[in-house]
């Protein structure tokens, strides 16, 4: 009985082709994981020189490379000097 069950189990010829579809697979799957790992750093680059022009903080909290965050209006007019300036540039803009 035991010689019967063995000659009715196919072989192991076919394991080499098992094992090279496996690390085909794997080499595809790892090509596509790093490709889309480049494209996500170059949407991040982008989207950070886009935020960059538009003048938005980094999400950080962290002012950008130029120094002052261009919300803070009393640093960079020379601690408040230019806040009647900029009322009256609102007035004019306003009208």
């Amino acid at each position: 009985m035991i010689t019967l069950a063995t000659s009715s189990i196919p072989g192991s010829s076919n394991n080499g082709y098992v094992a090279a579809a496996y690390i085909v697979f794997f080499a595809i799957v790892l090509i596509y994981v790093a490709i889309m790992a480049l494209r996500l750093t170059r949407v991040e680059r982008s989207l950070r020189e886009l935020n960059e022009r538009a003048g938005v903080p980094p999400a950080g909290g962290v002012p950008p490379a130029g120094g002052v965050p261009p919300q803070d209006k009393t640093a960079q007019n020379g601690g408040g000097q230019g806040d009647a300036h900029d009322s009256q540039a609102r007035e004019r803009e306003a009208v």
